[in-house]
Parts: C-alpha cells; structure tokens; sequence
C-alpha cells in the first residue's frame, strides 16, 4: 500500500474537492431584513451609492469572523440571516481563505474601526486574539466566542461545546464500536485553536484511562487540506494494520472522506462537525459516526445574544450547546443526544 500507488488517485480526488469549495467574490446582500457581507481576506465589498442609498439602513450591524472558508460555516451563516431578519440586523461575514492568524487580528480591528454593535469570532489562536477582543471591549463592542473560546479575555460568552467532554465522547464511541480492542490513527487540526487541542486532550485521556486501544500515530494539519490528505496516506503506510481512524477537525474528516473512497477502505471512521459531506459519507459508507455540536442552533445563538448584549441586556457566560452521536448504520442511523 504505497503513496506511489495511492497518489493518482488520490491527488485526482483532492483536485476535484478543492474545486467543488471554491468560493465565490466577496459580496453583499442587502435589504429591509438581514444582509450579509461575506469576505475572505479582502476588505468587505461595498456597494455603489447609487444603488446604496436606496436601501433600508439596518438597526444593527454585527461581524461574525470564522476561523477559515469553508462550506460548514455557510449553514451557520444562513441560520444567523433568517434570525436576525426581523430585526434589521446586517452581518458583515469574515473568514481566513486559509487559516490565518494575522487575518483574523486584522478583520477584528476593521470590525472595531467600522464601529460595528457586536462581534462574533472563533478565534484561531485564543492567545493572540486575546487583546484584540479586548481592544473591541474597549471600544464598546461585546464579544462573543463561538465553536474555539479565549476564556482569559473580557469576551461576553461562549456558545459551544465543552470540547474536553466531547472528545471524551468520541472515545466512548470508538471503544463501543471496536469493542474495546484494536488500534487507532488520529489526526487533528490547527494545535492553536482551543477547540481542536480540548478535543485532543479529551479523547487521548479516555483511550489512555478508559480503554484497551492503542493509539498508532497523531498528526495535525494545521488546516492544509493538502497536508491532511498527505498525513493521512503517510499514516495508512506506515500502519497498515490499524483498526480505526479518528479526526477531531473539520480538515481532517473531510480527507479522510477522499481517501475511503480512493482506497474502497473497509475501517471504522469517525469524525467531527455534521456537515454535507460527512452526511453524504455516512449514507455511503465511508464514515461510521458523526459528532455534531448541534451547530443548527449556532446562527439563532450568535445573533440573539449579540442583539441582547446590543441592548445593553445580560447573556449567559457560557451556552453549552451538547452534542449529538449520529451512526452511519443504515438499520438505524441511531442518534443519542447529550
């Protein structure tokens, strides 16, 4: 099982998927109800004054920053315009084309120089963002942390899941699903991001304390999708003989979905985040359970909190929104809902 015999087939693949999330220009949708400005690392697009000075100003005007492009977020995006249409609220939407600090930090001062009403990120780097969610504090913008939390800053909350105890669940579920026995690969994505290290932590403390079950190899891609595709067949080569493979990010679930197919794998694979793909995978076959964050609820959380913290209103610390199991089983596609 060599990368020579592997790559045609599986450089074809990343070939076809990286053309199928090509995003579209940076652009605007406005009217009476919720807009969006959707941006990568360029400014947001701004409209013609002709055509601008016909529309309905919004009552507010919030920014959601996510930690990267990628079609999971567009569901949230969609989510949070339908809550904030009755409201008159504009979303100015932000994301790295890659994943990018140093873009993220500056999407949040053109946020705080555009004097938005509120922001919402998923910080990359919890650290480095810490000042500058401050800085927007200071500025008498609220904060929310969503998906990847920076809890040493003056941010307002946290909507999302208790990362720790949700890679400990997907411990539980391999071990269900290998009956306690066997050997795993592992692959995790950007080491900064305080989500993707808590799930990290969360699933190699139960393996280690709970369970019988060998963990072979752990790489992070520090989502490249072309370095978690090449991690992954690395991995494949190196231990041919490994029982199941576990992603705790969105980069890594999606390569691996590409390589089952390439490959016609017949092994446990698990992953993070219900997106498209992953529900497609489960119907084919490729995944074996999905741990969704119940990211459905994440645009009605976002928006609502922003509007209360808008009005000078409390919101809770922390909205632990759970998660939920789904199993690629066609008897039953079992779900178990925390």
């Amino acid at each position: 099982m060599s990368g020579r015999t592997l790559g045609p087939a599986l450089g074809l693949l990343l070939v076809l998927a990286l053309a199928g999330c090509q995003r579209a220009p940076a652009s605007v949708a406005e009217g009476g109800g919720a807009s969006t400005t959707v941006s990568t690392a360029a400014p947001a697009a701004v409209l013609p004054p002709s055509t601008s000075s016909k529309l309905q100003a919004p009552k507010y005007i919030f920014g959601i920053i996510y930690p990267m492009a990628h079609p999971f977020y567009e569901e949230i995006t969609r989510l949070a315009e339908e809550a904030g249409s009755p409201e008159k609220v504009r979303l100015v939407v932000k994301a790295p084309e890659t994943v990018s600090v140093e873009q993220q930090i500056h999407m949040m001062e053109t946020m705080i120089q555009q004097q938005v009403d509120g922001i919402a990120i998923s910080p990359i780097d919890s650290v480095a963002l810490t000042p500058m969610i401050n800085k927007a504090v200071d500025a008498g913008i609220p904060v929310i942390c969503f998906e990847s939390d920076a809890p040493d800053s003056r941010r307002s909350a946290y909507i999302g899941t208790d990362n720790v105890e949700a890679g400990a669940e997907m411990g539980r579920v391999i071990q269900k699903r290998m009956k306690d026995k066997g050997m795993v690969l592992v692959a995790s994505g950007v080491s900064s991001m305080s989500q993707d290290r808590e799930r990290l932590e969360g699933l190699l403390d139960f393996l280690h304390d709970e369970t019988n079950i060998q963990v072979l190899e752990i790489r992070h891609n520090e989502g490249d999708d072309g370095k978690a595709l090449a991690d992954l067949e690395a991995m494949i080569d190196a231990h041919p003989h490994f029982d199941a493979f576990i992603s705790v990010d969105l980069t890594s679930s999606s390569a691996s979905v590409l390589v089952w197919k390439a490959m016609g794998l017949n092994r446990y694979a698990v992953a993070f985040h219900m997106t498209p793909e992953m529900k497609e995978g489960l119907r084919n076959g490729q995944i074996t359970s999905v741990l969704s964050q119940n990211e459905d609820g994440w645009g009605g959380l976002l928006v609502g909190q922003l509007l209360r913290l808008a009005r000078g209103e409390s919101v809770p610390a922390i909205s632990d929104t759970g998660w939920t199991v789904i199993d690629g089983s066609p008897k039953a596609m079992a779900s178990k809902t925390k």
